[in-house]
């Protein structure tokens, strides 16, 4: 049986317009660990929308800072935790000036509307945090990453970190459709960009916060363990 797996992530508070969007779109709230109802954006087929959404199901509704990871040896889960909280103590969160939604290659996201030096600051400063509670990538992982073409900084960045989309390679977004074919990509940003500003308000959205998110085994959905506010 697989280890358990942990990630830190951005995940908005449960109790925001932008979290239940994003979780609804998925059809899954990785804070309670329940299906909810999907919110399919107008024109799309609420058939087809289950299968559109099912990789990043898998996952919650997040942004990833820190990707998963199973834990080193002698590190424990209480540990991990206590020093999350303690380390939150220390940062300040991060104010964008919005969000969009966004195709990134086949699939569709909500990203910055605007890049910023402050949120890269602080999810690799986060990155680094959280290195000594990460076991060595397994070396099946580690061929599913190199699978992916990466420059010389990404396979870099894959051996120290066990990631290769970090430092200046780490883009912010949260996913919110799995591979689309071509001709479906279009369509099924336009249709997400008009739930997304029926159902969310407009303007900056502040990163007051990291998450913890823990998955049980590689069958299993990430659950959010706990949520850390920062200044």
């Amino acid at each position: 049986m697989s280890k358990p797996r942990y990630a830190v992530y951005y995940a908005p508070a449960a109790d925001s317009a932008l979290w239940r969007f994003g979780s609804a779109v998925l059809g899954y709230d990785a804070s309670t660990g329940e299906d909810v109802p999907f919110l399919v954006p107008p024109g799309c087929d609420p058939a087809t929308w289950p299968e559109l959404t099912q990789e990043p199901r898998r996952y919650g509704f997040h942004a990833t800072l820190k990707a998963p990871f199973e834990l080193a040896e002698g590190r424990s889960e209480d540990e991990l935790l206590s020093f999350a909280r303690n380390h939150a103590a220390g940062l300040e969160g991060v104010a964008l000036a919005g969000l969009s939604v966004t195709a990134l290659g086949s699939f569709v996201a909500l990203t910055p509307s605007a890049p910023g030096a402050d949120l890269q600051r602080f999810a690799f400063a986060l990155v680094r945090a959280f290195e000594p509670f990460r076991a060595p990538l397994a070396e099946a992982d580690r061929a599913r990453r190199l699978a992916s073409p990466l420059t010389p900084a990404q396979h870099a960045y894959l051996d120290a970190y066990g990631y290769p989309y970090v430092g200046d390679a780490f883009r912010f977004h949260m996913t919110l459709t799995g591979s689309l074919p071509d001709g479906r990509i279009a369509p099924v940003r336009q249709a997400l960009a008009a739930a997304s500003a029926a159902a969310l308000p407009a303007g900056p959205v502040r990163l007051d916060r990291f998450a913890l998110f823990r998955q049980d085994d590689r069958k299993s959905r990430f659950r959010l363990l706990d949520s850390y506010p920062v200044d």
